[in-house]
């Protein structure tokens, strides 16, 4: 069971309890370190048998229990109910019912424990280096954790109080007969500094106010009114995961930017963060304002080998647990990514396109300048006009830097691997974008029209030998990469459809990049494989080989809506949106890429985040997609494309420099659940609606 608070988040099993090894990602965390590792009820030395798990909120859960187990229920004279709630620690009320006709005496032991893991440490199964000790104080259980200046605690109390010691609190305890027993236990993480100060990591917070910003935070979104009924939950468990996501650096004042996924990336990524705020403009643009501002706040500002780090750069990761801090890997924050700084300039734009917020640009020239200065300079490895990526962290960099950013997502039709620095074809694609976005916003905010003419013309200098060196002629498509020596790596990947979203595809060429995306090889039938079947290194369950990731489906619609192939983005918009439904609505970071018609449901990918950042928004961008919402100066374009089986939406109050409008379209009844005839399509009349005020 998980809940969790932006960066702070629980996993336990369906009995509530947490006991954690080294390799296993349970516990309470926040702040990249597991402040408890052992949270183990038993009634009488006795463990207890799950009744049911109430999912209350995404902070919330409520877990029903009584003593025994196994296959054969007992009627059980005594239940516990425990509900958890997670602020940036925990608190959890504990009642103990006796439905028996006599009193009852009963032991209440919560075993607990902390190993102060770093995230790391339990993803890399690395011992610790430091002291751990524990102490009572007063009316308090404290484990604590120091190595040098690094020290950390967790502090553990308990209404009405409890014997204490090492292995946790002790309750002895009187049951009268039809009545019961309740306790609240609060868990709080603690920074200790140098001179002793305890600072705790976030306060108790009332989950009556955490369930009203829950609430604002559902009101302030645009209404979804849909026929069809797993769209709706789609859609409200998007929003629910992605409040459940938000995440507020120290720096932010309280703001707050899409964190990556649970368990492994609850922190602020570069690339993450940006393609989730860019899927989630028309639904919350607050994300994307805080996300572009944080960004540029630890924008790279020097040669940084450690950390490839250089000036310009936006980071990849931010991290701050103990491993961090000591320097054992760079995410302090590290940069290594290649395609961040191009996405921070085209998030930029986006934003502005959508909310009209003029002085963030203003505030952020020159960021965007040195981002762009980046793309054109630094990420020019080989001096040629193309982005490469190559780690100068050997030890602990990453080896690939584009998204698809494990070991074997790069190879040759052969299967065999190519060198470094490699050039990978979105890459570019991106570079293409920021540039022409650069140049609307140096000729529209910036009054720099030279600068916007020089951008242009590097643009279309890209667009030019772009189409003339990564074309795989013989295939009618892009090859996923260039090598260093300049030779293609030829395989068909699903990246060509994030070439379509930045625009730098002839429309000449568009069609057959079209009939590749929507094609056997590439389309499941749920969605496009990041890798095509037929190719030497496909796996419907390799990570970036073969699996379908609902993100990369999105801005594939979103690209072939740019290009005017209208069906086919309702076929992949229909594909993702169908799959939802076997997952409850919440999409995973990527699930199996068999043909859908081996299988009568999407294949889980087994470690796959959920929820993840990016696949959150992926029903969002959908959305947007299939009613063709387009900014457009100071009103709103809608043009809307439904699939088969959606009916009538229609999402009100869309908010931007229009104030709030509304947006509606149709598709037709038919449902083929084999996602067969999904072209056929039902729009609504292509629109411009100008500012209005919607109720």
């Amino acid at each position: 069971m998980r809940i969790l608070n932006g960066n702070t988040f629980v996993v336990s099993d369906e009995r509530g309890d947490i006991e954690a090894s080294r390799t296993d990602p349970s516990g309470l965390f926040a702040w990249d370190t597991r402040f408890l590792s052992t949270w183990v009820l038993t009634v009488d030395g006795q463990r207890l048998g799950t009744l049911s798990v109430d999912d209350l909120q995404y902070f919330e859960t409520r877990f029903f229990l009584a003593p025994g187990g196994g296959t054969v229920y007992i009627d059980a004279q005594l239940s516990v109910m425990r509900q958890r709630t997670v602020t940036e620690g925990f608190r959890e009320r504990l009642a103990v019912l006796n439905h028996g006709e006599k009193a009852v005496e009963l032991t209440v032991h919560m075993a607990a424990d902390s190993d102060f893991a770093d995230l790391f440490d339990v993803k890399n199964d690395e011992s610790k280096k430091g002291e751990l000790y524990h102490s009572v104080e007063r009316d308090r259980l404290v484990y604590g954790y120091r190595r040098d200046t690094f020290h950390r605690a967790t502090e553990i109390t308990s209404e009405p109080r409890a014997k204490m010691d090492k292995n946790g609190l002790t309750y002895k305890i009187r049951v009268e007969p039809q009545s019961h027993w309740t306790c609240e236990l609060r868990v709080t993480p603690i920074l200790i500094g140098r001179n002793g100060k305890r600072t705790r990591l976030g306060g108790p917070k009332a989950a009556e106010d955490m369930g009203d910003d829950l609430d604002r935070w559902l009101e302030s979104a645009p209404k979804l009114e849909c026929e069809w009924g797993p769209l709706r939950r789609t859609y409200r468990r998007s929003l629910i995961d992605l409040a459940a996501l938000r995440f507020s650096p120290l720096t932010s004042g309280g703001r707050s930017l899409p964190a990556a996924g649970l368990p492994w990336f609850m922190t602020m990524f570069g690339r993450d963060s940006i393609f989730t705020s860019l899927q989630a403009l028309p639904f919350a643009p607050e994300l994307a304002a805080t996300t572009l501002r944080e960004l540029a706040a630890r924008q790279g500002t020097r040669f940084d080998d450690f950390r490839d780090e250089d000036p310009g750069r936006i980071l990849h990761e931010m991290r701050y647990g103990e491993s961090a801090a000591f320097l054992e890997q760079p995410h302090s924050p590290y940069y290594g990514n290649a395609d961040a700084t191009a996405l921070f300039v085209v998030l930029l734009d986006e934003y502005e396109r959508w909310t009209g917020d003029k002085a963030l640009v203003r505030d952020l020239e020159l960021e965007a300048r040195a981002a762009l200065r980046w793309v054109d300079e630094y990420a020019d490895l080989l001096g040629n006009g193309y982005v490469w990526y190559q780690r100068r962290n050997e030890k602990s960099g990453l080896e690939n830097q584009c998204w698809k950013d494990s070991w074997d997502s790069i190879s040759y039709r052969d299967g065999s691997l190519p060198g470094f620095p490699r050039a990978t074809c979105e890459l570019q694609g991106y570079a293409y974008d920021a540039r022409m976005r650069g140049a609307r916003l140096a000729r529209l905010i910036w009054k720099d029209p030279d600068y916007a003419n020089k951008l242009e013309k590097q643009a279309a200098d890209l667009k030019r030998r772009f189409n003339r060196d990564y074309w795989v002629a013989d295939g009618e498509y892009y090859a996923l990469a260039l090598d260093a020596e300049g030779r293609q790596v030829d395989v068909l990947t699903s990246n060509i459809g994030h070439l379509l979203w930045s625009g730098i595809v002839p429309q000449s060429r568009a069609r057959a990049i079209a009939r590749h995306l929507l094609g056997p090889r590439l389309f499941s039938g749920w969605g496009v494989r990041t890798l095509a079947l037929g190719e030497k290194r496909y796996n419907p369950i390799g990570y970036h080989v073969g699996t379908v990731w609902p993100f990369d489906c999105s801005f594939i619609a979103w690209g072939l809506r740019r290009y005017g192939f209208k069906k086919e983005a309702a076929q992949v918009a229909a594909g993702i949106l169908d799959a939802a439904e076997y997952f409850d609505g919440r999409l995973p970071e990527a699930f199996g890429g068999y043909p859908r018609e081996a299988t009568k449901y999407p294949v889980q990918y087994p470690t796959a985040c959920s929820p993840q950042a990016w696949s959150t928004g992926a029903p969002l961008l959908l959305l947007r997609t299939m009613l063709g919402l387009q900014p457009l100066e100071d009103s709103l374009v809608v043009d809307a494309a439904l699939p088969v089986g959606i009916g009538q939406i229609e999402l009100l109050g869309i908010p931007g420099r229009w104030g709030r409008v509304d947006a509606f379209g149709r598709g037709l009844l038919h449902t083929d659940r084999q996602g067969r005839g999904r072209p056929e399509l039902g729009t609504g009349a292509k629109r411009r609606v100008s500012q209005r005020a919607t109720t």
